[in-house]
């Protein structure tokens, strides 16, 4: 049983950055894939990164390549997202989910955190 907490969600203007982070408790953290993942309103949650469980593998949605990082220290059982250059259409609630690999499909994650805010302004 993994649990889930996110943070660092906020308001930003357009151009600016936020990082995300997503603590897990559970001495199993370190075997799952982390994904993250967003929700706008009246929008169906949508895949925004994933990485292995050593940090060794990413993938992105393509309208984050460049812009956002994801990251993990399993030390801390953690795993974050760096966002750069932020636009008003990534203004969303941020999930952080655990699951057995890689996926983009959130199908796919057995676990959930309760989501952060994230607001960026034009």
């Amino acid at each position: 049983q993994v649990q889930l907490v996110e943070s660092g969600g906020g308001l930003v203007q357009a151009g600016g950055s936020l990082r995300l982070s997503c603590a897990a408790s559970g001495r199993t953290f370190s075997s799952y894939a982390m994904g993250w993942f967003r929700q706008a309103p009246g929008k169906e949650r949508e895949f925004v990164a994933t990485i292995s469980w050593n940090g060794g593998t990413t993938y992105y949605t393509d309208s984050v390549k460049g812009r956002f990082t994801i990251s993990r220290d399993n030390a801390k059982n953690t795993v974050y997202l760096q966002m750069n250059s932020l636009k008003p259409e990534d203004t969303a609630v941020y999930y952080c989910a655990g699951s057995s690999n890689t996926y983009s499909s959130s199908r796919l994650y057995e676990y959930w955190g309760q989501g952060t805010q994230v607001t960026v302004s034009s």
